[in-house]
């Protein structure tokens, strides 16, 4: 029997608080009711009727570069979340005690607990403070469910009262993943203490811990409400640290922006002994090293997120340096730090490039320079050319069947590649190792960022 389809599409109208059904593209706003931008596509056939739903969804989130985020004259914390005048005012001038729940990374905590506590007091806050370790070997569910007993227990409004995140990434990644959960989302606030989560983890929407030792196995795409970002937590990190979050940076000089990259080329020792902390005035943040290069690596960052918040593209540039180095962070964990990885995995990506014609010998060793400028491995006995063909083989399980490898193709500037074959990322990795292997005769690398070749 032969099936004839006929489809009819609904346009969803809401009058009086009721939800109805009104067929057409097209439906006009009119003063009886409320359109919403979902629709109903109902189709009818030999074999039954199928209704496919359409709806978009939107999600809004700030992230604002502030300063002095704990003084309690700065009401950024609490409030900076609010963008509806008339709602912000409701809160200000309610007599109801403002309520958050806060979960701080431990070592974070003995470093700014006080002042979080003493901000929260001055503003009359009835409040709760969770410290927790927050490293990558304790990212998992466990660690998840401690902090959702604690919220349940402690009880926030669901819409009102977002929790607040304050650590490093793994701390970022958990409370989003648990905000997620709790009363199937409630929103959080992120605010990140160090350099990498401060460009990278703060302003996207993942969330995620690690599970059948893999990295992020169990996550949501669950945007934060804000993410507040206060250069100064910066100034009480190790260096080794910094050098950490210039990884990711670097990642984004090196697949959007030629200026950046040349400014981490001649400023990335300054950067390390200055902490990313300012010396120069306010009006000047135009040209002060620490203040552009922040801004242009978040710039740059929203820009590859934001119309791919929920990676239904699968082609995503910042995943440049993130093929084979969860891999390698799991397998050696905790000896390097995801930074560090990722790095480790641009430098050879930086080689694949190279032997594929993409970017010069003098634009590899230069890349090359500039990492160890600032002070990141560029290479691991680790990263076997068995380990890069396992997680190649798993970015193909995962990646819809295509490679999609981002490379660049000269500096700041990037294409993603799926015909790439097995000699030639041999062939790279052969040469990356000759290079660049500790104590390698072949390549007189120095730390200086004005190294020649």
């Amino acid at each position: 029997m032969q099936n004839h389809n006929k489809e009819t599409v609904y346009s969803l109208v809401q009058v009086k608080g009721t939800w109805k059904r009104r067929a057409g593209q097209n439906v006009k706003q009119d003063t009886k009711g409320r359109v919403s931008a979902s629709k109903i596509y109902e189709s009818s056939s030999s074999n039954g009727t199928t209704w496919t739903v359409v709806a978009p969804i939107t999600f809004t989130y700030t992230v604002t570069q502030t300063k002095n985020l704990l003084d309690p004259s700065n009401d950024t914390l609490l409030f900076g979340h609010i963008r509806d005048a008339q709602q912000l005012e409701s809160i200000r001038s309610s007599t109801n005690p403002i309520k958050r729940f806060i979960v701080m990374d431990e070592v974070v905590y003995n470093l700014y607990g006080s002042q979080v506590t003493d901000y929260l007091e001055a503003r009359n806050v009835l409040y709760e403070i969770l410290p927790l370790p927050t490293t990558e070997e304790n990212k998992c569910m466990e660690m998840v469910l401690k902090i959702l007993e604690e919220v349940h227990r402690f009880g926030i409004d669901r819409r009102t009262e977002p929790i607040i995140a304050i650590g490093g990434g793994v701390c970022l990644d958990i409370v989003g993943l648990a905000a997620s959960l709790y009363r199937r989302r409630t929103p959080y606030i992120r605010v990140p203490t160090t350099l990498l989560s401060y460009i990278d983890a703060s302003v996207g929407a993942k969330t995620g811990v690690n599970f059948a030792n893999c990295k992020n196995k169990l996550g949501t795409y669950i945007a934060p409400v804000a993410a507040f970002l206060d250069r100064s937590f910066i100034q009480t990190i190790p260096r080794r640290h910094i050098s950490n979050g210039l990884a990711e940076m670097l990642k984004m000089a090196l697949m959007k922006h030629r200026g950046l990259f040349e400014l981490l080329e001649t400023q990335g020792e300054f950067l390390l002994n200055s902490k990313f902390q300012s010396a120069m005035e306010p009006e000047e943040d135009l040209i002060d090293p620490a203040s552009v290069s922040t801004r242009v690596a978040i710039e740059t960052m929203l820009e590859e997120l934001a119309p791919n918040l929920w990676e239904d593209e699968l082609d995503r540039l910042v995943d440049f340096g993130h093929l084979i180095s969860p891999e390698l962070e799991m397998k050696v964990l905790p000896a390097l730090l995801h930074g560090e990885a990722v790095n480790i995995d641009m430098a050879y990506m930086v080689y694949v490039a190279c032997e594929m014609g993409l970017i010069t010998e003098s634009e590899k060793f230069r890349i090359i320079c500039c990492m160890l400028g600032l002070e990141l491995p560029v290479w691991h006995q680790d990263c076997t050319f068995a380990l890069v063909q396992k997680s190649l083989c798993c970015r193909l399980q995962h990646s819809g069947g295509l490679l999609r490898m981002p490379l660049p193709t000269g500096l700041g500037k990037a294409e993603i590649f799926n015909d790439i074959n097995e000699d030639t990322l041999f062939r790279a990795h052969e040469k990356w190792c000759s290079e660049l292997k500790t104590g390698s005769p072949q390549l007189n690398l120095t730390t200086s960022t004005t190294c020649l070749f």
